[in-house]
C-alpha cells in the first residue's frame, strides 16, 4: 500500500460535475486527487477476504443479540424490538453496508461498520472508476459496486412488496447524491422509483399507511436516514404499526448491525480474532484506547487516548446512549495523511474499496475521499 502524488486532470472540477458530482469542494476540498493509493493484488485479495468474513460475523453476531435479547446494550427502546425480531427472522430485504477499516500493509482491523446509512457510496463506485479510466486506462481498481448494485436489486425485485420504490433522504446535496446515484442502480433493474424528501413522507392514520406527497401508498422506502434519529420521533412508532405492511431498506434489524455496541458483542463471540481490536463497555486493561459513542457519526464525539491521556477528541451532540471502548488502532502515516478504507458489501459480497484520508487521527467530515488503484 502507497500513496502516490500526481497532478489533478485538467478541468477536474468540470468532469465531477458532469458525473452529477457536485459537493466536491464542499468544506474545502473533499474529492482529492492529488495523490492516489497503490494496492498490490495480494492487498486487495486480503481486504476482499476480511470483508466477506467480516459480514458473517456481524450476521452471527446480530442472531447472538436477538436470541439473546441483548437489547438493553443498544439502547433500542421496547416498542421497536420487534420491528427489529420480525425483520431479522424474515428475512426483510438488506442491500449494502460499508466497513470502515484500518490498514497498514500487514495488520487489517475493523474500526466500525456503516450498516444503516453509509455514504461515499457514489464516489467509491462511479467517480473513482472515471478517475481511473483518464488517468490510468490500463489499470484496475477494487470495484465492482456499480454492477452489484444493479444485480442485486434485479435479486430482490420478486421478494419486493412493490416494483415501485420511494427513495427517500434529508435534502442536502450529498445525502440526495448518495440516493439519486442509488434510486438509478434500482432504475437500470428495472424498478420504478421516485425521490422523496424524508420530512415529506406522510401517515394516513385511517388505514396506517405510509403516503407520498400525491397520497399513493409507500410499499417499499429506501431511506438514508439513520434509525437511530428515526426512534426519537413518532416516525419510529409509525413504522413498528406498519411493519407488516411497508418493507424498509434497510430493514429495522440494521440498527443493531450498525451501532457501535455491537464491536464488544464481536469481541466476546470472537475473542482475538485477527480482524478484530479489542472492545468492551468499559476502558477495561486498555491502556491505548478509542472512546465511541454507541451511536454517531463522521467521527463525532470520539476520543483518543495514549497511555489514558486524551491525544484527540471531537466534539458533537453523541453520547446519550453511552460510550464503547476499542483498542488503539495505529493508522499508517503518509506525510501527516491517515487513511481509512471503506470497504463496501453488497447483497452477501464484497464489492469494492474507498480511501478517505485526514489530516487527524479520526476520520471526521472534514476528511477527504482519495481514488486507488491496483499495481
Amino acid at each position: 500500500m502507497k500513496r502516490i502524488p500526481i497532478t489533478p486532470r485538467d478541468n477536474w472540477q468540470e468532469k465531477l460535475e458532469n458525473l452529477g458530482f457536485g459537493y466536491h469542494s464542499i468544506d474545502d476540498q473533499y474529492w482529492d486527487e492529488t495523490a492516489y493509493y497503490e494496492f498490490e493484488l495480494q492487498e486487495i485479495n486480503h481486504i476482499e477476504k476480511a470483508t466477506a468474513e467480516l459480514w458473517q460475523m456481524y450476521l452471527e453476531a446480530v442472531e447472538h443479540v436477538i436470541s439473546k435479547n441483548l437489547f438493553f446494550k443498544f439502547s433500542i427502546p421496547e416498542w421497536f424490538r420487534n420491528s427489529i425480531v420480525q425483520s431479522w427472522e424474515q428475512d426483510f430485504p438488506s442491500l449494502y453496508g460499508r466497513f470502515d477499516l484500518g490498514f497498514d500493509g500487514q495488520n487489517l482491523k475493523l474500526l466500525e461498520f456503516n450498516a444503516d446509512t453509509p455514504t461515499s457510496l457514489f464516489e467509491g463506485s462511479v467517480v473513482q472508476w472515471y478517475w481511473l479510466k483518464d488517468q490510468f486506462p490500463q489499470k484496475d481498481q477494487f470495484n465492482s459496486i456499480h454492477e452489484k448494485l444493479i444485480d442485486y436489486w434485479k435479486y430482490l425485485k420478486p421478494f419486493l412488496k412493490s416494483d415501485f420504490v420511494h427513495f427517500a433522504s434529508l435534502t442536502n446535496i450529498e445525502d440526495v447524491t448518495n440516493v439519486e446515484y442509488m434510486r438509478d442502480c434500482a432504475s437500470q433493474a428495472g424498478l420504478e422509483t421516485a425521490f422523496i424528501a424524508v420530512q415529506d413522507i406522510g401517515w394516513a392514520e385511517e388505514i396506517k399507511e405510509f403516503i407520498d406527497e400525491n397520497r399513493g401508498l409507500m410499499k417499499v422506502i429506501f431511506k438514508l436516514y439513520p434509525y437511530e434519529w428515526i426512534l426519537e420521533e413518532d416516525f419510529g412508532k409509525k413504522i413498528a404499526e406498519n411493519i407488516d405492511k411497508t418493507q424498509w431498506i434497510e430493514p429495522p434489524w440494521k440498527i443493531l448491525a450498525s451501532s457501535k455496541a455491537m464491536l464488544p458483542v464481536l469481541w466476546e463471540l470472537f475473542p482475538h480474532h485477527p480482524y478484530l481490536l479489542e472492545s468492551y463497555t468499559e476502558p477495561r486493561h486498555l491502556l491505548n484506547y478509542a472512546k465511541k459513542p454507541v451511536y454517531s457519526r463522521e467521527g463525532a464525539n470520539i476520543s483518543l487516548f495514549k497511555n489514558h491521556i486524551p491525544v484527540e477528541q471531537n466534539s458533537g451532540i453523541y453520547g446519550k446512549e453511552g460510550f464503547i471502548y476499542q483498542q488503539f488502532f495505529d493508522l499508517p502515516n503518509f506525510s501527516d495523511n491517515y487513511p481509512v478504507i471503506g470497504s463496501w458489501i453488497v447483497g452477501q459480497e464484497p464489492a469494492g474499496i474507498g480511501v478517505r484520508e485526514s489530516v487527524n487521527l479520526i476520520t471526521n467530515n472534514q476528511s477527504r475521499f482519495v481514488p486507488h488503484l491496483i499495481s
